[in-house]
């Protein structure tokens, strides 16, 4: 009955409703995509099927977490804010994984995925005190915007320029390549969010009013982060997919 009611809420989705739509291909994009990297997992050598599983993951994980999502905007017109750090402090752990995993060629530690795990949780948990829990109070939510943003940077200068960074040129070849472009989707794709988190504060953040009437601005984040959602996700498995196929073919040769 539930399912049932839902999907009428769904059908009733106007057709110039971007959240909505956005919902619908973000889904079904990261499904597909979990289908593909699960189904690839054979063709791979051993040393890269955990990289290629954990991107599977990654994006089966969002994509059921969207599929919730969806029915819950589609409910109560309203952003599903809580199901998406659900969404993300699973997820954006595991591609902090990814860094590690691909680095062990070259002798990464331990420390070095349990370090970006630990800012990873920092920068999701203090944006989340920043979104909902200070809600309303702009001066919180610069603070907690504040603090979220120092443990992104301290993600990027460690792939960019750290102990990540030294681990790849070491590697060189497909894993420096491959551990360069995801460092431009940290440095590039991630900072969406921040993006969506100023779209959504209440009177602008840093004193930066992008969008006036809230419930335009609550519409613009979603969209910004469903269309990141996607793109980061998808685009991080398909970079450890690459990196996956040429090596096991030069293992092969």
């Amino acid at each position: 009955m539930n399912f049932l009611l839902s999907t009428l809420e769904v059908a009733k989705m106007a057709t110039d409703d971007y959240v909505g739509f956005t919902f619908f291909i973000g889904s079904m994009a990261m499904m597909a995509a979990s289908a593909f990297f699960f189904l690839s997992l054979s063709q791979f050598d051993n040393k890269w099927r955990t990289s290629v599983l954990v991107s599977g993951l990654i994006t089966f994980i969002a994509a059921v977490h969207y599929f919730y999502m969806r029915d819950y905007y589609a409910a109560t017109d309203s952003s599903p804010t809580f199901f998406r750090y659900v969404d993300w402090t699973l997820t954006v752990p595991l591609m902090c994984v990814e860094f590690y995993l691909i680095l062990k060629v070259a002798g990464a530690k331990l420390g070095l995925m349990w370090k970006l795990i630990f800012w990873s949780v920092v920068m999701l948990v203090t944006g989340y005190f920043g979104e909902v829990i200070a809600l309303g109070n702009p001066t919180m939510q610069w603070v907690w915007g504040l603090v979220s943003g120092i443990a992104y940077f301290i993600i990027v200068y460690m792939i960019w320029f750290g102990e990540a960074k030294k681990l790849a040129t070491s590697a060189g070849g497909a894993v420096l390549k491959a551990h360069n472009i995801l460092c431009w989707f940290v440095l590039v794709g991630w900072a969406i969010y921040p993006l969506g988190y100023i779209l959504g504060t209440e009177g602008g953040l840093f004193g930066l009013q992008l969008v006036e009437d809230p419930k335009a601005a609550q519409e613009a984040m979603d969209v910004v982060y469903n269309i990141g959602d996607a793109i980061n996700k998808i685009g991080f498995g398909l970079v450890i997919y690459s990196l996956a196929v040429t090596s096991s073919k030069k293992v092969e040769a």
